[in-house]
């Protein structure tokens, strides 16, 4: 089998409109093209992109020798009801935006001549998502090329039958009855890219290849240690290749949740399927980088909420040890946006788990799936019967992984007394008046909690009528997804001695709380944070901002991301992730501090906000201000200096932060962590940056490898590289030897576009990304107020 890019040689036009047709290459996400208005359908939820449909084209020609072959394309994503087109005739529709699909091409195709492919997509039809879901092909498309006899795609599976003396079972199905070979190499030991042959066995079969392979002191997969092995499949003159990992999963009462028998404590992070200023665009690079970014800051797991995450996504888990959660949807029957795909699952959820669990089984990563997210019909009978018939199907199409559902236990609640569900008049008020449409849904409980702060959910959901509303579907699901139950851990122990319970989205400043729950109980599983990374869409829902940066504070126009990362949307990790490494025992302290020009001041309100503290003590112009310090501990008592003198001293109280009311003064700030008995555990400071300020430019990687993106910092600092977040101002861009394909910044409230060469700093930094043109140097140029800059990325040498 070949498997050949299809990503070159596109052309994208609005729908209906061909004459404005303009070369792209793929992955492409087009909703960052389109205008944002207060009007917008898609509202607070999008982004205020006003989204439109789009068509794209592609002019391509096949090989005669390819005649006799089996030729299909394969689409990773399309966002969404894609119709695609060969040569005019309608070959394929693919509603959900999420999961990939393949069409057969070979009766279709003219060989030595010229097709057509077109694609048309929709998502005009606003609203249809609660966060930025891009439009267009944002993943990936291939040319398959396989022999007439071959083996089916997608039908090679690895399970590991036993890890401590390794042994595999190998299946695959072929076309036809043949015999079928398999081999498994050893591509990481050192001895070439194509391997070491450390097992085989051929097999005459009937097309259907069950096998069983013992690999004699074979290295097992574990998130410390991801060793990863090929798996080749040669049937005739077809071959195909399966990276998998030796690893089994075991998730018990008696023993929690175990892979090769070691337990692990999921320290995990939500994440939304965007990747930033880039839009949806699902880059190999930008998910690859996601994933070490969220590896690097502490975190040992992702949940991809509300839907199947890309397949770079997954090879970069599988490569970097990252456990994963794939789920996959936000909605059942009950609508939460008018155009959403609530009317779609109980027709086609077997269909779509099965392309899931295709897709996803030879991942070591891929650890539990997720039907679905806050779904209120979790509350119904209907619903309770669909979450059961799920779980039911999943284990039938792979035995080897745990099922959970995320359920928001008090809204559970609420919303079966009749609170914030979905009607039609209610959505189709919101396509007359955007402004003055009523949420619903997770959108309305999202707007209560952010009024009533991160208890309102927590407290609520001990109430006893929770339990009731939820008891019937955690039933139905091996592992119980709580959304915001923190509370209720305790008490569901003791009540329900077999349920695992895993926090399947939390807030930030229950990490220290979770931690030392689930070291007493191993039936506490995991925790998954609202959320990892920023994300666009949903906007405001975790920002705290100043007057400075954002004029209003009702999350509109304007506003595009929802400051809910604790890494931010350029991959800055903030305060809060120091807090987070702290309580999981990480790092052992933290400083930060809230910014002192506005220490008191109003900010935009929200529950998903622990702290806007920044790790600075360059506060120019502020000196005798008013200034909140915050310090993250694991000790008995905390002090804090400025310029060597103690300003204060405060115990550390079932948490790990603690805060300081002093003064600023530039200088030296810093904190000194101590036990019980006065010793010194640990210490942290900040300096105060010099009076001078430049502009800065700091590639996140000294050489690029080909297909690799290049990710500049800017940044305001001083001469000896310290950041000035209190210096603003627009930097403009240059590029040559490679294409700009994102600029922004951090900021929540955002107006201008991220396609354009220039962008506004937030806290005195931004971010460029670049793609190469090929393989020479590339040279970056920044102008601003603070003066100009330059720097150079080279290609990495071959080695």
């Amino acid at each position: 089998m070949q498997k050949i890019a299809f990503n070159e040689g596109w052309k994208c036009y609005r729908t209906g409109h061909p004459d404005g047709a303009f070369a792209i290459a793929l992955p492409h996400d087009a909703m960052l093209l389109d205008s944002k208005s207060e009007n917008s359908p898609g509202g607070v939820n999008t982004g205020w992109y006003d989204a439109q449909d789009y068509t794209y084209e592609k002019q391509f020609s096949v090989p005669d020798e390819y005649s006799d072959k089996k030729l299909l394309l394969e689409f990773e994503g399309v966002y969404r009801k894609a119709s695609v087109y060969l040569n005019d005739r309608k070959v394929a529709f693919h509603n959900y935006g999420y999961t990939g699909f393949y069409v057969d091409v070979t009766k279709d195709l003219v060989f030595g001549a010229d097709n057509v492919l077109r694609v048309e997509v929709k998502n005009s039809d606003q609203p249809n998502s609660r966060w930025y879901s891009g439009t267009g092909i944002y993943r990936p498309v291939w040319l398959h090329v396989y022999p007439e006899n071959h083996i089916r795609p997608e039908s090679v599976r690895i399970t590991t039958l036993d890890y401590r003396n390794p042994r595999i079972r190998v299946q695959a199905e072929a076309s036809a009855a043949g015999q079928i070979k398999v081999e498994i190499l050893d591509t990481m030991s050192g001895d070439g890219a194509k391997g070491m042959c450390i097992a085989e066995v051929t097999k005459e079969t009937d097309g259907r290849l069950d096998c069983e392979l013992d690999i004699p002191e074979a290295v097992t997969w574990m998130p410390e240690h991801p060793y990863l092995y090929t798996c080749r499949v040669t049937y005739g003159e077809d071959v195909q290749e399966e990276r998998f990992g030796i690893r089994m999963i075991e998730c018990t009462p008696q023993k929690g949740f175990c892979i090769n028998g070691e337990r692990i404590i999921l320290r995990g992070a939500c994440i939304h399927h965007d990747n930033g200023i880039l839009g949806a665009c699902a880059y190999e690079f930008a998910e690859k980088r996601k994933v070490q970014l969220l590896k690097e800051n502490g975190y040992n797991a992702i949940r991809s909420a509300h839907n199947p995450c890309s397949k770079a996504l997954l090879n970069a888990c599988d490569e970097q040890g990252m456990l994963l959660m794939d789920e996959y949807v936000d909605v059942w029957y009950i609508h939460k946006t008018r155009y959403d795909y609530a009317g779609e699952v109980a027709k086609h959820y077997k269909e779509d788990l099965k392309a899931i669990v295709d897709r996803d089984y030879n991942h070591p990563s891929v650890i539990m799936y997720s039907t679905g997210n806050e779904v209120s019909e979790t509350a119904q009978k209907q619903g309770i019967e669909l979450c059961g018939r799920m779980t039911q199907w999943l284990h039938k199409l792979d035995g080897t992984r745990p099922v959970t559902c995320g359920i928001n236990i008090f809204f559970n609640f609420l919303s079966s007394m009749g609170f914030g569900v979905y009607s039609d008049k209610k959505a189709e008020q919101a396509v007359k008046d955007a402004k003055k449409k009523k949420a619903v849904g997770s959108e309305f409980f999202n707007t209560i909690a952010g009024i009533f702060g991160a208890n309102f959910m927590k407290s609520g959901a001990t109430l006893y009528p929770c339990d009731l509303k939820t008891k019937d579907a955690f039933a139905r699901m091996d592992v119980a997804g709580y959304n915001y139950g923190i509370f209720r851990y305790r008490h569901d122990l003791k009540k329900y001695p077999k349920r695992l319970i895993l926090g399947s989205e939390t807030f930030c400043a229950d990490a220290y709380r979770f931690w030392e729950e689930a070291k007493k109980n191993r039936r506490i599983i995991g925790d998954f944070v609202w959320a990892g990374m920023d994300y666009l869409g949903e906007t405001g829902i975790g920002s705290w901002e100043y007057k400075d940066y954002a004029p209003r504070f009702d999350n509109g126009m304007g506003w595009v991301s929802a400051g809910s990362g604790r890494i931010d949307l350029t991959g800055k990790p903030l305060a809060e992730m120091k807090y987070t490494r702290v309580a999981f025992e990480l790092d052992k302290i933290g400083i930060a501090v809230v910014p002192v020009n506005n220490t008191d001041k109003k900010h935009s309100p929200s529950a998903w906000k622990m702290t806007n503290a920044i790790e600075s003590w360059s506060w120019n112009g502020c000196e005798g201000k008013d200034a909140k310090v915050e310090v993250y501990a694991r000790a008995d008592h905390v002090k804090l200096y400025i310029n060597g003198k103690c300003v204060g001293k405060e115990a550390v109280k079932n948490d790990c932060r603690v805060v300081f009311h002093t003064k600023y003064h530039g200088g030296v700030v810093k904190a000194a962590a101590y036990d019980s008995g006065g010793r010194l555990i640990a210490e942290t400071s900040l300096r105060t940056a010099g009076e001078e300020t430049c502009l800065t430019l700091e590639p996140e990687q000294k050489a690029f490898k080909e297909g690799e993106l290049c990710y500049v910092r800017l940044k305001y600092t001083d001469k000896e590289g310290t950041v000035k977040p209190l210096a603003k101002g627009p930097v403009k861009v240059t590029v040559k030897g490679g294409t700009l394909l994102g600029m922004g910044s951090a900021c929540p409230y955002y107006t201008r576009s991220y396609l354009g060469d220039t962008a506004d700093t937030y806290y005195g930094e931004a971010l460029a990304v670049v793609k190469p043109d090929h393989t020479g140097e590339i040279n970056i140029f920044a102008k601003s107020r603070y003066g100009e800059a330059q720097t150079v990325i080279r290609p990495a040498e071959e080695g």
